[in-house]
């Protein structure tokens, strides 16, 4: 009965509230960071607060087919929101580490090479883009549905380089940083047959 509550009241919900809801929110932060809401490190806090909640709508996107399959929640229909968003708001991150934090082409190249948990961060960004890009029904038609989805398996390895760079990002031994990566390494493993059985029985 509360499955049925919720698929029902999802199914009132635009896809594109995704998109609206996410922009003000990412505006709002923007704002907050420039007023002097966010503290006495504003460009960290934002840089944070973006990367955290692309993760999030990340590990969202990754639990769409769990979801439905073991609880009978579906958000199929938002998948694709949840993904969109979720790479623009690493692209905001990006943006205010580039532009705001980092502020040279020549620091950031040097940041990439030499830094661990900043190399793994790019790799996921760069792993997002062709995701991001193919994103929509043309892509679809034109790569075929077959080769459509092989491609967006990418983002299970982006997904755990993401997690694997917000835990190394983190100082010390930080509990949120590792429940991200328990989790999408669980929603990865529910992608093997032997284990949906096994908790479907």
């Amino acid at each position: 009965m509360i499955v049925e509550t919720v698929n029902r009241v999802l199914r009132r919900v635009p896809p594109w509230a995704i998109y609206a809801a996410a922009a003000l929110w990412a505006a709002w932060m923007f704002y907050l960071g420039a007023t002097g809401g966010l503290g006495v490190e504003p460009i960290e806090a934002l840089e944070h607060a973006y990367g955290e909640r692309a993760l999030q709508l990340i590990v969202l996107g990754l639990a769409v087919t769990p979801l439905r399959r073991f609880l009978g929640i579906n958000l199929i229909r938002f998948r694709r929101a949840i993904g969109v968003t979720a790479f623009f708001l690493v692209l905001a991150h990006f943006a205010v580490w580039a532009v705001l934090d980092v502020q040279s082409v020549s620091r950031i190249w040097a940041d990439i090479v030499k830094r661990p948990y900043v190399t793994i961060g790019m790799a996921a960004f760069a792993l997002l883009i062709p995701l991001a890009v193919t994103s929509n029904n043309l892509s679809v038609r034109r790569l075929g549905a077959a080769s459509w989805r092989r491609l967006h398996m990418l983002v299970y390895p982006a997904a755990l380089l993401g997690a694997v760079h917000y835990v190394w990002l983190a100082k010390g031994f930080q509990l949120e940083p590792m429940i991200y990566l328990g989790l999408i390494l669980l929603l990865i493993a529910l992608r093997f047959p032997a284990l949906q059985a096994r908790l479907a029985s």
